[in-house]
């Protein structure tokens, strides 16, 4: 018998984007079984696309208007959902499982969930990381996004966490919601790329820098990622080496910000390289990196993370409950006092081999955190979700 999971919440197929749009291609290009048929809602810009067929998934895309702004997001899970419901029908699907990512659509879930248990299907969630915490958000909108994670728990079969933190939290605040945690995964090969290359000397030579001879840090370019400690603590270090910062921030007033509060402009070490969207050359830099710097607290199992410990030997992470709780004991840790993290890099920036540290958290990740070992433990909850 054939289980069809119909996941709601990504852009969709294939992934373009980070996040989610990740997960899901993961999810089906490492697919083991051949019971599980999935549906994915893919956004569209184009009224007249229609359904196609992507690694064996059945993709449908949604066109919901550019003008609804924000509220863009919602229509097209809630659009996504109305057109999953009525191909059930239809062909009398039996026992379907809607995989939500994420809670945006909370507040308006109540009636949804009902539809979807009246036609004998179950609603799981994927709460994501504390989005109603992130601080581009206003406070009407920070609001919005609690209330809907609270009216998520309340009628979900099932809320899947992608970290144990997020879990413990989910479960301290709505002690009547039903948890699972599941983590997100990572790729452990390594760039194809080697020194010699020339996409990798051209960028190591317009940013004048070289192998080891500088600190990383790759993100979005948002506060609540705390660019502002980690430059200023950076600046407070003695280090010669540079810190190389991969981020969308051209464009991003952010910037501003951050220059009048720490006048990173009058430091020649700080280099804001912009995006690189190459995945190999991307590798290498983690690679070749002396460091990376990790300064996410808010949302789970960060996918920057996994990729930092699978590729860069020494990582120094913010110590908050998510971070610990993927990194354990591979990477060092600091918090936003001041002090912190500019001792912590005046520490080890004195030298010596890092090369034990990474192959620890290599093996961790090899252990805990592949697509591989992700998608058996999806499958197996699919295949017995009763």
């Amino acid at each position: 018998m054939t289980q069809d999971i119909f996941i709601i919440g990504s852009r969709g197929l294939p992934a373009k984007y980070g996040g989610f749009e990740t997960f899901v291609e993961a999810l089906v290009t490492h697919r083991v079984s051949d019971e599980i048929r999935y549906h994915v809602a893919c956004l569209s810009e184009d009224k007249a696309k229609v359904p196609f067929s992507y690694q064996g998934v059945a993709c449908y895309p949604i066109y919901v208007p550019t003008f609804l702004g924000p509220a863009r997001v919602i229509a097209y899970d809630l659009k996504a959902i109305a057109l999953a419901l009525d191909w059930i029908k239809e062909r009398q699907v039996e026992h379907p499982i809607f995989y939500i990512l994420g809670n945006t659509i909370g507040a308006f879930i109540a009636p949804v969930a009902h539809q979807i248990h009246q036609i004998g299907g179950k609603l799981y969630v994927n709460p994501d990381g504390l989005e109603w915490q992130r601080s581009k958000w206003s406070k009407p909108v920070q609001a919005y996004l609690k209330y809907s994670e609270k009216k998520m728990s309340q009628v979900a079969d099932l809320l899947i966490c992608d970290n144990k933190g997020i879990e413990t939290y989910i479960a301290q605040q709505y002690p009547w919601a039903k948890t699972t945690c599941i983590a997100y995964g990572t790729d452990l090969t390594a760039s194809s790329l080697d020194a010699a290359d020339t996409v990798v000397r051209q960028f190591f030579e317009k940013w004048q820098t070289k192998e080891k001879g500088y600190y990383l840090i790759v993100g979005r370019f948002v506060p609540e990622n705390n660019y502002e400690t980690m430059i200023r603590e950076f600046m407070a270090s003695s280090t010669r080496k540079e810190l190389l910062i991969i981020a969308n921030h051209e464009g991003n007033p952010y910037v501003d910000v951050l220059k009048e509060r720490t006048h990173f402009d009058q430091d020649k070490r700080i280099k804001f390289v912009g995006t690189v969207y190459e995945k190999d050359l991307l590798k290498y830099i983690r690679e070749a990196a002396y460091a990376y710097l990790h300064g996410h607290e808010v949302g789970g199992t960060n996918p920057g993370l996994l990729e930092a410990l699978a590729q860069t030997d020494l990582n120094l992470v913010l110590g908050v409950d998510f971070n610990q709780e993927v990194a354990r004991e591979t990477a060092h840790y600091w918090n936003k006092d001041e002090g912190s993290l500019s001792q912590l890099i005046d520490q080890v920036d004195e030298g010596g081999s890092f090369e034990s540290l990474g192959q620890q958290a290599k093996q961790h990740i090899a252990h805990n955190y592949t697509w591989e070992k992700i998608v058996a433990e999806y499958e197996e909850l699919f295949l017995n979700e009763d």
